[in-house]
């Protein structure tokens, strides 16, 4: 995982002159600034009058994570772009394509409108976690950030976790999935495995590209669909409820077959169990998934911790307004059987009963497909700078390259690492269980994570009372977090469906092993790396600080053999 090739075996009495020099440059003093995140022994003299400065460190000063750092390409991020990333990362094709799913699980109208509640204060906690932690410290980098600063010991094992997590679970995939479903259901082609993968690579290969090559222009596109989708949402939502108040109907609408306003029906035929539930709701949290987005550009963002404090709770408000009000909507208008055989079309299909056959059809499922692009475009926004990010420390093969901002001022390397693994994750699976799957394998993993980051946030509040904090959590949310991670990971092996299948073809658990397994094999990568192969052949890991010229600061990790 770590670069090879920057990496290099120095002997200890090599290295001394390094550690031990007296002699300092303005370059090096501008690095050991109040904005340096890293701390040196001592400057390390420069090889030339051209050389880039070069010293080895002790260890990265993590503290700096507390104060604000630009990047080369500069805080192009202003509060509604900031409030575009989160709409568009949270709505992106679930809402439109989960709740029949959901809906044939769980068996029951109150069932599946409850889990949508919960969803919404599942993610108002993780909301509040993410607000702390993205004013306290407000860097790039999001969940990599936090965890480096919380556990810094064992040495390199957050920022290996980090790292494998992103080259191997770093996807974009489920919304260029439905990307190519809705936009072949609205030109009236027939789907096959290979159309849609197509259309979905073909998406995702044009994003990269705006994003690798125009970075302004990559924004103002995103925000532009940002705001097509707000104003889809409104008007299913806006027509939907009209439909059920007014009683007006297309010509192909038929009527619902439950009465929402009896208790005994919408409670009918619920699936309780524990397991089941756990996957459904692993399906709603993905629809929330994302409320931290912003908190993964902090280095874009103008005046980042007060655009931070409130553009969070702006876009919270607004999605869990329209979520519950369209899964309303879908109840309102569409038969129970109806629901529970769209699997990922129930949009289409409501847009067609709501509006008929010409334009439900064609135009609104063609404005899903637009809002599936949106959030295929501000995840690969974030991912990114991400990638980039463990980059710069040193963690991803090629790190160098991968870390600089060459040749278009963007962060390419980081764009390329985001498109290999969501290609491949969107070509392998089988067709007619890659959606399912792909919520369940994303959605998994990422408690681990929450986990770790909201326990990491009570002992910070224990160990670091001194630090900073412009917004504070409240601490039920916290643990009501933590609770939920721990159920939700233990939930897979709980209760198992009858069939041992859930809603895909093969064991329904594989995600959970597939999850865990990668985890695991983060952490016996990063003891070997780190601690029993130095050890066996006689050499620590320290990290060497660089600056690229194109100004961007980062640590390459180098061999430094033992006395």
């Amino acid at each position: 995982m770590p670069d090879d090739s920057a990496s290099s075996s120095i002997d200890i009495e090599q290295a001394e002159p390094l550690l031990s020099s007296s002699k300092s440059s303005s370059k090096y003093e501008a690095i050991q600034t109040h904005d340096s995140p890293y701390h040196a022994e001592s400057p390390a003299s420069p090889e030339g009058p051209s050389s880039t400065l070069r010293h080895l460190v002790t260890h990265r000063a993590v503290e700096y994570d507390t104060e604000p750092e630009d990047v080369t390409f500069g805080r192009n991020v202003s509060w509604m772009s900031a409030y575009i990333l989160i709409i568009s990362r949270v709505i992106g094709s679930g809402i439109f394509a989960t709740p029949g799913v959901i809906f044939r699980s769980v068996g029951s109208v109150g069932l599946s409108l409850c889990l949508w509640v919960v969803g919404s204060a599942i993610a108002a906690c993780g909301l509040a976690i993410s607000l702390e932690l993205g004013c306290m410290l407000p860097r790039s980098g999001g969940e990599k950030v936090y965890l480096e600063f919380m556990y810094r010991r064992p040495r390199f094992l957050a920022s290996t976790i980090v790292a494998v997590q992103a080259v191997l679970l770093g996807f974009t995939a489920s919304n260029a999935i439905v990307f190519g479903q809705y936009t072949l259901f609205a030109l009236h082609i027939e789907p096959t495995a290979f159309s849609q993968r197509l259309l979905a690579v073909g998406m995702l290969t044009v994003i990269t590209v705006i994003h690798g090559c125009l970075l302004k222009t990559g924004i103002m596109i995103q925000n532009a669909l940002g705001w097509v989708k707000i104003v889809v949402m409104s008007l299913v939502v806006f027509a939907g409820l009209a439909t059920f108040v007014f009683g007006t109907a297309s010509p192909s609408n038929s009527a619902p077959t439950v009465n929402l306003l009896s208790w005994d029906e919408i409670w009918k035929d619920s699936n309780w169990r524990w397991g089941v539930v756990s996957t459904a709701i692993f399906k709603v949290s993905y629809s929330y998934a994302g409320f931290g987005n912003v908190n993964n550009v902090m280095n874009e963002v103008k005046d980042p911790v007060r655009t931070l404090k409130t553009v969070g709770p702006a876009a919270l408000l607004t999605i869990c307004v329209f979520y519950f009000s369209l899964n309303l909507a879908y109840f309102m208008v569409m038969p129970l059987e109806e629901i529970r055989e769209s699997g990922q079309l129930i949009g289409a299909l409501f847009f067609q009963k709501l509006f008929g056959e010409a334009v439900g059809r064609t135009i609104l499922p063609l404005l899903i497909a637009i809002s599936a692009f949106g959030n295929v475009m501000v995840v690969t926004f974030t991912s990114a700078r991400v990638n980039q990010e463990i980059a710069r420390q040193g963690f991803l093969p090629f790190s160098t390259l991968l870390s600089s901002s060459r040749p278009f001022n963007t962060p390419l390397g980081g764009l390329i690492v985001h498109y290999i693994p969501s290609v491949l994750v969107i070509t392998i699976p089988p067709k007619e269980d890659v959606y399912a799957f792909i919520l369940d394998v994303e959605g998994y993993p990422s408690q681990f994570i929450s986990l770790a980051v909201g326990i990491g946030l009570l002992m910070l509040r224990r160990t670091r009372p001194d630090l900073r904090r412009p917004f504070v959590a409240w601490i039920p949310a916290v643990l009501l977090k933590i609770v939920l991670s721990v159920a939700l990971l233990a939930a897979p092996f709980v209760q198992p469906p009858k069939n041992g299948k859930g809603d895909v073809g093969f064991w329904y658990a594989t995600y959970a092993v597939v999850g865990t397994g990668i985890f695991v094999f983060a952490v016996v990568y990063w003891y070997l790396w780190t601690v029993a192969v130095p050890r066996w052949r006689g050499y620590r890991l320290e990290e060497e600080f660089d600056v690229l010229e194109d100004g961007t600061s980062v640590t390459k990790l180098v061999k430094v053999k033992r006395a």
